[in-house]
């Protein structure tokens, strides 16, 4: 049993000198589908923006088996929290700039389109 986070998510708890830029406002594969999603999530890496495990999809967790990008960030209002895939490691908050915690959820649009 390893004591303490995980080197993932610990990394994150350090300092950033630069913000991730989400790569957009709604699950990019549903939107380009015309899908719906529950809630999103931010990929630390790359800032791949991809629905929920709760989502019909799963495109978050399906970034991660295609990159191996290990974290994810909760893209959400109010909601700082991450999760490593690789170790299965959830921590409640990280420090996250402005653009990678959005103000408003944005919800799937019947025409594939986020609503603010």
């Amino acid at each position: 049993m390893r004591a303490g986070m995980c080197e993932h998510l610990s990394s994150l708890q350090r300092p950033r000198s630069h913000a991730l830029t989400p790569s957009s406002l709604g699950c990019e594969e549903c939107l380009q589908s015309g899908d719906a999603w529950v809630q999103l999530r931010l990929c630390m890496t790359c800032g791949h923006v991809g629905c929920c495990d709760s989502s019909p999809n799963k495109h978050a967790t399906r970034h991660f088996h295609a990159t191996r990008h290990p974290v994810a960030k909760a893209f959400e209002p109010g909601e700082d929290w991450a999760w490593c895939y690789v170790d299965e490691e959830l921590v409640e908050a990280i420090p996250a700039f402005p653009a990678e915690s959005p103000r408003t959820h944005y919800a799937a649009h019947p025409r594939g389109f986020p609503s603010p």
